[in-house]
């Protein structure tokens, strides 16, 4: 079993306190610019940032499983670990010239055997797919 990532950056020209203020927010700005692979999205405790716990129902590629999230706010970078699997998912906002660059990194524990081999090569291409469509709604939202 080894560990599968997913990471895809976009360049924003908002500045990155708007940016970090916007994904903070978990109950009213971060659902915008979820993709449809997101269902049943809800926050469970806070809703602003660290300590935050929000919850929904993911599926792509065929698989569908429920995600439970804690997170933890340091500096510049929202950590969400799935409290139900070794899923974490790393938010970093860094100022770059005219505005930020947002990145999305995301890693689990794969599979082992040939059902790893398969999950290793296709589901960070699809996870990095749906990724860069939440940082283009992102660009949207915040007109960047």
């Amino acid at each position: 079993m080894g560990k599968v990532k997913a990471s895809v950056s976009a360049q924003l020209e908002a500045a990155p306190d708007r940016v970090l203020s916007f994904l903070r927010d978990y109950r009213s700005s971060r659902p915008r610019i979820v993709t449809d692979n997101y269902t049943a999205y809800r926050v469970e405790q806070g809703g602003k940032g660290d300590g935050t716990v929000y919850a929904y129902h993911f599926a792509a590629g065929g698989r569908e499983r429920d995600y439970r999230l804690h997170v933890h706010e340091q500096g510049s970078r929202l950590e969400e670990a799935d409290q139900m699997s070794s899923f974490r998912s790393i938010w970093s906002v860094d100022p770059a010239q005219g505005g930020s660059r947002v990145t999305i990194e995301s890693s689990w524990d794969g599979a082992g055997g040939v059902a790893g081999m398969f999950e290793g090569f296709f589901a960070p291409k699809g996870l990095r797919r749906i990724h860069a469509q939440m940082l283009a709604r992102l660009k949207d939202e915040l007109g960047a």
